[in-house]
């Protein structure tokens, strides 16, 4: 009943990159002129179509240039050589700092253990994100988006839930509404590494992620680290990248090229003049202010899920880690400016029962929400902010990352000519991916029922994309089901997509009777295990904060 993915999509963290020096620096990029004869440049192609890709060079670090790094480094071992370049000049700033499911699988891989991943990066558990005043501004309101299936989910029964009845779709068919009402964890203390009683992912400090993915990316899969400026790109526009030039190590020679250099995009954006599809259009959404402030106090319930909550120009995100919460508000500059959100931002730390940050302590971020019409260009891959971003209402952009690297590793080209069909797979996938995220966070807000600005107005009924437009209309009238997406591995799963549909009211006409009844007769059965299960984890369950110092003092029983 508890895969690891996201209910049964695949699900992150967000580091926005602060604009440095570097990027000015790319802005004239040189290209190699040495003059060829017509023979050399025969002799030289031929050599090249031949040559394997064994040097994969990474520019930027941060959480996508790391993980890209240990995934790769740790599937092929010592048949690569894997570089990163990173500039000492690059500030990262820890957003979203949640994680899918799946972050548990690429911990495994890569060779982190769990005890030593909570602790270095100030760790909590996370079960889902919870929905709050996302239905309607008159009446209080939320629902949850748990990471394990609904009950009956497999079988196709989830969605044939009465009406009538009081609870919430998720309270109904998982137990994990229950626990994260409790502020529960997701897995018992003597559960081994990462197992537990549901589908859990994580929160995290964001910079502290990165420092434990450099030391073990470097002491452990002998990735090289050069910390340095990439001042220019050796090779034409056209083609191939043949090396990059940094000021104090001079050329770092490459065959595949992995550009992780976030907002900068130096090789992706500044060399390739690869073109950025922003989706404004469709998700309004462009700034954010965020902080990071103390518990109430060391003792306190820590949250097992994210918290998200409606405002009336936008929606705040909440994550609870042992020692802080990280809080942000996401909004349109169309419709609101920076003072009002950063006052919205205040006044709900306030009520919170939080202490007031101090006003230099609140950063301002700003996107343009969107990814790249090319992910894969020659043998150049943008992965992270360089290939796309879009605002963190649910947490996708870590785990864009990990399907990245993932991929890369796994589908490593064998030579130029392979790497051709390998990139062309690669953006017919991906750019899938980011149309799906886009669709499916469009979504939260076309079912919103909030009228209490133009904000909400506008996000609701323009820019809703075609294949959504489908979805709804189709759902009206039958369950959602497997089937009813085009790809078997859309990020977002049907299962995702029941919990926002019946979590903010959507209504399925179900128009034949005896299939309802045995529907519903089926159901209360299924509830009725649900409900022992939750109960259950209810009496055996630690406290989100209790489990944690658990593992702070004993760790966690390994596999």
């Amino acid at each position: 009943m508890y895969d690891k993915a996201r209910n049964a999509a695949t699900p992150i963290l967000v580091k926005l990159r602060l604009k440095s020096a570097v990027e000015s620096m790319v802005e004239n990029m040189g290209h190699n002129t040495t003059a060829k004869t017509s023979g050399d440049s025969a002799s030289e192609n031929s050599a090249s179509k031949n040559s394997t890709v064994t040097r994969i060079v990474i520019i930027g670090g941060g959480s996508a240039g790391w993980l890209t790094a240990g995934v790769i480094a740790a599937h092929h071992g010592e048949q690569v050589h894997v570089t990163l370049i990173e500039s000492a000049n690059i500030k990262t700033i820890g957003v979203g700092e949640g994680t899918w499911p799946t972050m548990r699988d690429t911990l495994q891989k890569i060779g982190i253990t769990e005890t030593d991943f909570m602790r270095s990066c100030d760790a909590s558990f996370k079960q889902g994100s919870q929905f709050i005043n996302w239905g309607s501004s008159q009446m209080p309101d939320n629902y949850y988006h748990p990471f394990s299936l609904p009950a009956g989910y497999i079988q196709g029964h989830s969605a044939h839930v009465p009406r009538s009845s009081d609870l919430s779709f998720a309270h109904m068919l998982c137990p994990q509404a229950t626990w994260c009402d409790a502020k529960l964890a997701p897995k018992l203390g003597s559960d081994k590494e990462f197992t537990g009683q549901g589908n859990y992912g994580y929160h995290l400090d964001a910079d502290k992620f990165a420092k434990l993915l450099k030391k073990h990316c470097t002491e452990q899969l002998h990735v090289a680290h050069i910390v340095d400026e990439v001042i220019e790109v050796i090779g034409q526009c056209t083609d191939n990248i043949e090396a990059v030039i940094t000021t104090t190590h001079g050329n770092v020679a490459g065959d595949l090229f992995i550009d992780c250099s976030g907002g900068a995009a130096l090789l992706i954006d500044k060399h390739y003049k690869v073109p950025w599809l922003s989706q404004q259009q469709v998700l309004k959404n462009d700034s954010a202010v965020a902080v990071q402030v103390p518990h109430k106090s060391s003792e306190c319930d820590i949250n097992s899920c994210t918290l998200s909550t409606a405002q009336t120009e936008g929606w705040i995100w909440d994550i609870a880690l042992p020692t802080r919460r990280g809080i942000g508000y996401t909004f349109a500059s169309e419709f609101t400016g920076e003072h009002i959100a950063k006052a919205a931002l205040l006044n709900y730390i306030k009520k919170q029962g939080l202490s007031k940050p101090n006003a230099e302590a609140i950063r301002t971020i700003k996107f343009n929400p969107g990814y790249r019409q090319t992910l894969w260009y020659k043998n150049c891959v943008a992965v992270g902010m360089s290939a796309g971003f879009l605002e963190p209402l649910e947490a996708s952009a870590l785990v864009m990352i990990e399907l990245s690297a993932a991929y890369i590793a796994e589908n490593l080209p064998q030579n130029p000519v392979h790497m051709e069909t390998v990139a062309a797979r690669f953006n017919r996938e991906f750019s899938h991916h980011w149309q799906s995220a886009v669709a499916f966070l469009k979504l939260h807000y076309v079912l919103s029922n909030r009228a209490d600005s133009e904000y909400w107005q506008t996000m609701r009924s323009q820019g809703i994309p075609k294949n959504l437009s489908e979805l709804l209309a189709l759902w009206r009238y039958q369950v959602p089901k497997h089937q009813d997406l085009p790809h078997s591995n859309d990020i977002f799963s049907v299962a995702s997509y029941q919990y926002i549909l019946y979590g903010m009211g959507f209504d399925t006409a179900i128009t034949q009777p005896i299939l309802s009844m045995q529907s519903e007769t089926l159901f209360k059965d299924i509830q009725l295990s649900v409900n022992r299960f939750a109960e259950q984890g209810k009496q055996t369950l630690p406290t989100n904060r209790a489990l944690l110092l658990n593992i702070k003092n004993h760790g966690i029983p390994k596999i």
